[in-house]
């Protein structure tokens, strides 16, 4: 684990000695980041976080919230069964890959779509909730607003590409502290680094988890339209920080952004504890990006984080034991 979390800090540092095949992720167009102190509210660093983005799986965790809503006000109970339309098994990948007409109950779509971010299984569970997608979309958006999230809006539950489904790095965190806030018997779910479903196990993609201690979640995600996209949450001291990148151009490069930015985060905070005052962006270094090829030759892990399209702990499904001051409200 701590020699997976050095590999990232030595690729940030390798990164700036190899001008020839190294770019500022600064300058890639889709890139946008937020750092914000969950406790708080307080914006720790922002760059470009209101600037339309495509949010590829993250959108999943809106997905999730509204089953979370279901769930906590007795409306769906963790075991019920969840039916696959034709219109769901036709998802493009990452899926599950259940055919149409078969089920799948509840707590174990949950954590498909937390882990492998299975869209088939996302589609699935927005028609049981609202009776197609569409009418689930439109929920979501009204959802996303009524939390703060004023600059988005979703046309599906997956995240999959469409030119219509847009939110900010700033919406993207506000939606990670809601769901931390507002459901913590559920939120453990984005911490499972694998979960059993029916014999098979399936691995998270969200590397931090075992790469970054105190990560607890949340989602990654990736399309060609999106880039590499992560909200990541970290807790320390009874501090939890929460990062957003989006737009990453490779899935070592968001990695090791949010992994920067929530290290950073967590020392400005120690240090203003000792009475230095400081701030993120004073402290940040500024990322950098290696080529897909040089990546490949320095970690085997350097891998995307979902096929083609897709957007992309070992414990039982969760549910089925029952740079300015800001705020985000």
């Amino acid at each position: 684990m701590r020699s997976q979390r050095l590999l990232i800090g030595l690729l940030s540092a390798l990164a700036t000695a190899v001008p020839a095949t190294a770019s500022s992720l600064y300058s890639v167009p889709k890139y946008a980041a937020m750092l914000v102190n969950a406790n708080t509210g307080e914006v720790l660093y922002a760059r470009q976080a209101d600037a339309p983005r495509y949010p590829a799986s993250i959108t999943k965790v809106l997905t999730l919230y509204l089953a979370f809503e279901q769930l906590a006000k007795g409306a769906m109970r963790p075991d019920e069964p969840i039916v696959v339309s034709r219109h769901a098994a036709a998802q493009a990948p990452s899926k599950l890959g259940l055919r149409p007409g078969q089920t799948i109950p509840l707590h174990a779509a949950i954590d498909v779509i937390a882990t492998k971010s299975a869209n088939d299984i996302a589609v699935a569970l927005a028609e049981h909730i609202a009776g197609s997608e569409q009418a689930f979309a439109a929920l979501m958006t009204t959802t996303a607003h009524r939390l703060g999230m004023m600059n988005s809006q979703f046309v599906n539950a997956t995240g999959l590409p469409d030119a219509r489904q847009l939110t900010t790095a700033r919406d993207i965190a506000t939606l990670s502290r809601a769901v931390v806030r507002d459901f913590p018997q559920f939120y453990r779910v984005f911490s499972q680094v694998a979960v059993d479903y029916e014999g098979h196990m399936i691995e998270n993609h969200n590397h931090l988890l075992t790469t970054l201690p105190g990560v607890d979640g949340i989602k990654t995600g990736f399309t060609s339209a999106a880039g590499f996209t992560l909200a990541a949450s970290k807790a320390e001291g009874g501090t939890r920080l929460i990062a957003v990148v989006l737009g990453g151009p490779s899935r070592l490069a968001r990695d090791g952004n949010v992994t920067n930015l929530l290290d950073t985060g967590f020392d400005v905070l120690q240090r203003r504890a000792r009475g230095e005052y400081t701030t993120v962006a004073a402290n940040l270094v500024e990322p950098e990006d290696l080529n897909d090829g040089t990546l490949d030759s320095l970690a085997e892990t350097a891998t995307a984080d979902a096929p083609s399209l897709a957007m992309q702990p070992r414990t039982p499904p969760l549910l089925a034991r029952g740079p300015t001051a800001a705020r985000i409200q």
